[in-house]
């Protein structure tokens, strides 16, 4: 029987998605971080994405320093397998951050001054973790 996905579930994967830019890494960084760690065969089963898709993203993912991995030692013949672990959603959040800084950084450096010698200051966008002292 599958499960369905709640509208809190839909919700998550598309924030996800948002900040990662795709349907694939999104649910494979959702998955990890619900299982804290997964091998391939895992993700594919958990995820629903084809095989292929699943370890080419995978693949992606690590390069990006998205997720970790961990080789897996075992006494049968073949390759160890890894176990793939997301980075904390905070450090992803930062990222997101740092690109959206970048941008409107961009933006706001269109803008001349009134007496057209200066630049306005770039705008700066910080996320504190923690809680909030307000």
């Amino acid at each position: 029987m599958r499960k369905t996905w709640s509208a809190r579930d839909k919700s998550v994967e598309l924030a996800v998605r948002e900040v990662l830019k795709s349907r694939a890494r999104s649910r494979i960084y959702i998955f990890l971080l619900r299982k804290d760690g997964a091998k391939a065969e895992q993700i594919i089963k958990g995820s629903r994405l084809h095989p292929s898709t699943v370890r080419e993203t995978l693949s992606k993912m690590y390069d990006q320093k998205l997720i970790h991995r961990k080789k897996i030692k075992n006494d049968s013949i073949g390759k160890n397998p890894y176990i793939y672990y997301a980075i904390p959603p905070v450090n992803l959040l930062k990222r997101y951050a740092d690109e959206i800084e970048d941008k409107l950084n961009k933006i706001a450096n269109l803008m001349p001054s009134k007496d057209n010698t200066k630049r306005h200051k770039p705008v700066k966008i910080k996320i504190y973790e923690g809680e909030d002292d307000a």
